[in-house]
């Protein structure tokens, strides 16, 4: 009878990591620069794997090299295959009592004040063996970042009816879930009759306002928001920078709306008045990974983390931003 073992490869995840980097980097160079190995050790690795399969992985272009179809076979699999091998390998370093992990971690901008102080904070008291990397992007380059095994864990947001959703088709094959809300807020003139609001704010009542956009993700909810009140917004400006938002509205530029997050990330600016958006309108707050990383015990302790403090809120602001002088709600440029 046949071993259906005899032509077992016998597959390495450092050699699975290799072809994967060579895929994202489209040169065995640049391969070796993002694991840190040698160019002589990235064309060693893939020589081997290479003997052992009996078929080749790479191919000459002039002076450059591309994976052939095999190599992007094992490109395109390589992600599965090595979360499995880490979750199996954090498994057994937990039965042995090691605690020493690395996780990388990729979150919004706003995240960046807030959560992501307190998640260092978190980890280095309860499992102060976690170390934690962290890099800042939007959503959809976070969710690209897991699907190539840029990241362990992506902090992502969406708006409701968001036609352009990230965690739609493009995260397909991916584990996402919903870990909090994150409310929106209105960002009116000091002096605006608006910000004298008691209640929520009927958005209508500025439909002959001019508007401040923020990121392409926000802008679109900001055009879903305004179109179910009867109006489309006149938008003068556009910035992704939340806090360049305050600096226009307290000069009288326009209106805007941010997420409390945003908001509560740094003192609110003079002149500038802040009043709660009807309930219901807010953006959710995700994480993502790929399926089966939540068995590597320390993405499982940071997503743990990342849950236990979105759900507790951002009501205490970030160290750094508390050092700056506050002003108070609806406070005019003159106080």
């Amino acid at each position: 009878m046949t071993d259906v073992f005899e032509d077992d490869p016998g597959f390495d995840a450092r050699e699975l990591r290799v072809v994967k980097a060579v895929a994202d980097a489209g040169s065995i160079t640049g391969a070796a620069l993002t694991l840190g190995y040698s160019q002589p050790a990235v064309s060693q690795q893939l020589k081997r794997l290479e003997q052992r399969l009996g078929i080749a992985l790479v191919e000459r272009v002039g002076r450059s090299v591309r994976l052939t179809d095999a190599g992007r076979i094992l490109a395109r699999h390589a992600p599965a295959v090595t979360t499995a091998l880490d979750a199996a390998a954090g498994e057994l370093a937990e039965l042995r009592g090691l605690r020493a992990a690395r996780v990388r971690l990729v979150a919004f901008p706003s995240a960046s004040p807030t959560i992501v102080p307190r998640l260092l904070a978190d980890l280095a008291q309860r499992h102060p063996g976690i170390s934690l990397t962290y890099v800042e992007a939007e959503p959809p380059e976070a969710v690209e970042a897991v699907r190539e095994d840029r990241t362990d864990i992506a902090l992502t947001f969406s708006y409701p009816g968001d036609r352009d959703d990230p965690h739609g088709s493009s995260a397909r094959g991916l584990s996402v879930h919903t870990v909090g809300a994150d409310e929106l807020l209105a960002v009116l003139p000091a002096g605006h009759p608006a910000a004298r609001a008691a209640d929520a704010l009927d958005v209508g009542t500025l439909a002959d306002e001019d508007w401040i956009a923020g990121c392409p993700r926000c802008r679109g909810h900001l055009l879903e928001l305004c179109d179910r009140a009867g109006f489309a917004p006149r938008i003068a400006f556009e910035t992704d920078n939340f806090v360049a938002v305050e600096g226009l509205v307290a000069q009288g530029i326009g209106v805007a709306t941010l997420p409390r997050m945003a908001v509560e990330s740094f003192p609110l600016l003079p002149g500038v008045a802040i009043v709660p958006l009807p309930a219901g309108e807010q953006r959710r707050i995700h994480t993502v990974t790929a399926r089966g990383a939540d068995r590597v015990p320390a993405v499982r302790a940071t997503l743990d983390a990342l849950a236990r403090l979105i759900e507790r809120g951002t009501d205490e602001p970030a160290s750094a931003a508390s050092a700056r002088p506050t002003a108070p709600t609806g406070a005019s440029a003159a106080d």
